[in-house]
């Protein structure tokens, strides 16, 4: 017997992990955040974790690439590294959010209905301008 709740979490896991970096520049959209910050927010919204040795590195590959920048803030007692979206950044999260769009979108005829429900909804908040689904099903 298929469990559909089961089904829909590995739909998510599988998401999260192929549209992490979109993940990411969507939080810094709303925010400066430090890693921990994304780690945690990850978590929360999604039910998945991702280690310090898999977000690190993709900031620093989404640094180089020129879509976020980042700068110390030595304001707490800990130093943080603060991660910030640019103008380039924010040009691929628009570019992303609607390639993903239009993929929903085709593959949305009658016999895929549950599959662009899940596919589609399955990622939260992934855009300023278009929003796939606001919360993750309890």
């Amino acid at each position: 017997m298929i469990n559909m709740g089961n089904i829909q979490k590995d739909v998510q896991v599988k998401l999260a992990k192929g549209l992490l970096d979109l993940i990411v520049l969507q939080f810094l959209s709303t925010q400066p955040m430090h890693g921990y910050q994304i780690i945690t927010k990850i978590r929360k919204n999604f039910g998945v974790y991702f280690g310090p040795s898999t977000i690190y590195p993709l900031l620093a590959t989404l640094e180089k690439k020129g879509y976020v920048n980042s700068q110390w803030n030595m304001n707490n007692e800990r130093p943080r590294k603060t991660y910030n979206l640019t103008n380039e950044g924010q040009t691929m999260l628009n570019f992303t959010e609607n390639s993903l769009n239009l993929l929903c979108q085709k593959i949305g005829t009658n016999n895929t209905a549950q599959v662009k429900m899940e596919a589609c909804t399955a990622m939260p908040n992934i855009g300023k301008k278009t929003r796939l689904m606001s919360t993750l099903s309890k």
